[in-house]
């Protein structure tokens, strides 16, 4: 993307940490529970809590997860890593270090392919992806002069994902996040739940002249939605662009997205490595994977989104882009693929992707949580295709069935919705119309042949919208050649 700035074009370049929350029963050095929304501190153990002479054990499951999530980035996966101490102060931080990993990482160099809207793709590298344990987390609203804290997030499983700085637009940084949810949720490694904080990204972004070297980088730190990480980019790349015009310098700093004021403000000048302090955590030996582990785990994994989009554009022969939304949520290619099959699939992409995610927009909730069911979606396709009633009907028994929860089949009957091909009627209605507008009928056939639509609306209208539209274009057509 290239933005005009006074001083001519600019180009935005961005690269994105995200953390994803590993799905995991237990946390990564203890056993305590990890599910959302408990009570606070009530799930912390004394290694959570870095009680003194309390030794962190690794959890097993949750370095496999991490494997997995390398292997479905395409990435080198290092048979020996080694957890590091980073070292700094948060009130909700106990121990005054979060065990990370630093020089030596679990997972290492990979790459995603995304889809952007014009049909083109791009890949975008992958540099690393380490484990490390989550922080607490201080409430500030609890109290008009007092800060709490909740332990309960403290010692949970993240996986830190870095990508290379190749992502030029916030379109792009839209794209990689979905794919890279696409990703996790297909394998089962994060369920890329944004607003419960399991996936978060902190966005990279600096501004050059095209072709120049890389500006300095301002880290927008904790971002919590796609829209949100969109609108930072932004945002942040036009602010540095004004500063850069007005003759000052970016400082290399963390920085906070403001949504309500469409704005970024600083939080605090940005840390080096030293500043960590790293060194090798003196509590846990280097983790060593096995060849059988990493093969085992390859075997077991899904077909991923990539994958999955090919099958969909091979065999219902749907159009690129139109696959990549649907692989972007695995219940919804899996729901799609319920309602296509034995159906037309074109017509069943048409009314998951439009009317149905519509209506899931609106009220807010998840495929999962769908009113109406693929098996329900298909029966109302079936009604449609046999020719029982009419796409216009088939629209008012879709919103029926999402108030109701009743099948289509069930409201048709109860309210006589079914399309009328009884050729006898539409003849009697037809003649009505043309009765009743002798004026435009002498219109039409002077060569008014826009007209055409009225008289069909006019018929649809005597008919309650039942009668089959394509007997009545015929039937219409011929009596007005008449």
């Amino acid at each position: 993307m290239i933005i005009q700035g006074a001083t001519g074009p600019w180009e935005i370049v961005i690269g994105l940490e995200v953390h994803a929350q590993v799905v995991s029963q237990s946390k990564l050095f203890s056993g305590a529970a990890t599910v959302f929304g408990a009570e606070p501190n009530t799930q912390v153990s004394l290694v959570d809590a870095a009680f003194p002479g309390m030794l962190p054990v690794i959890n097993r499951f949750c370095v496999e997860q991490a494997v997995k999530t390398g292997l479905g980035l395409k990435a080198q996966i290092n048979h020996r890593s080694v957890f590091d101490r980073k070292n700094y102060f948060y009130a909700d931080l106990p121990a005054g270090y979060q065990i990370s990993q630093y020089t030596q990482p679990i997972v290492g160099k990979g790459e995603i392919t995304i889809d952007l809207s014009d049909g083109s793709s791009r890949t975008i590298g992958i540099t690393r992806l380490h484990l490390e344990q989550d922080a607490g987390k201080s409430l500030h609203d609890q109290h008009p002069s007092l800060t709490y804290v909740d332990l309960n997030r403290s010692g949970i499983a993240l996986m830190e994902i870095v990508s290379e700085p190749d992502m030029r637009s916030p379109e792009e940084a839209g794209a990689y996040l979905k794919k890279l949810r696409a990703i996790l949720r297909a394998l089962g490694t994060c369920d890329g739940n944004m607003e419960e904080g399991s996936m978060r990204a902190d966005v990279n972004v600096s501004v050059r002249k095209p072709g120049a070297e890389f500006g300095t980088r301002c880290e927008i730190k904790n971002v919590n939605s796609i829209r949100y990480v969109q609108q930072a980019v932004e945002v942040e790349a036009r602010r540095q662009i004004d500063i850069i015009e007005d003759g000052g310098t970016i400082a290399q700093e963390t920085r906070l997205y403001e949504p309500a004021s469409r704005t970024t403000r600083a939080m605090r000048s940005k840390e080096e490595a030293h500043d960590y302090r790293y060194f090798p955590d003196p509590d846990l030996l280097p983790l060593e994977l096995e060849d059988g582990l990493i093969e085992r785990l390859q075997a077991e994994l899904p077909e991923l989104p990539d994958e999955m989009k090919a099958r969909l554009v091979a065999s219902y022969g749907l159009k690129p882009y139109d696959a990549g939304v649907l692989v972007a949520d695995p219940e919804a290619a899996a729901f799609y693929e319920t309602v296509a099959r034995g159906r037309d699939p074109k017509l069943a992409a048409n009314w998951v992707m439009g009317d149905l995610f519509g209506v899931l927009n609106a009220k807010g909730v998840t495929i999962g949580e769908s009113p109406v069911s693929a098996e329900a979606l298909g029966g109302l396709l079936d009604l449609l295709a046999d020719g029982t009633i009419s796409g216009r009907i088939a629209k008012d028994v879709f919103v029926e069935m999402v108030e109701t929860g009743q099948g289509a089949a069930g409201i048709v009957e109860a309210k006589g919705l079914r399309q009328v091909t009884d050729t006898g009627s539409i003849e009697a209605a037809i003649a009505g119309v043309l009765q009743a507008n002798p004026d435009k009928v002498t219109e039409f056939r002077a060569g008014k042949d826009k007209l055409f639509g009225f008289f069909v609306g006019q018929v649809m209208r005597a008919t309650q919208g039942k009668a089959n539209p394509a007997a009545v274009n015929e039937i219409l057509m011929r009596q007005l050649k008449q």
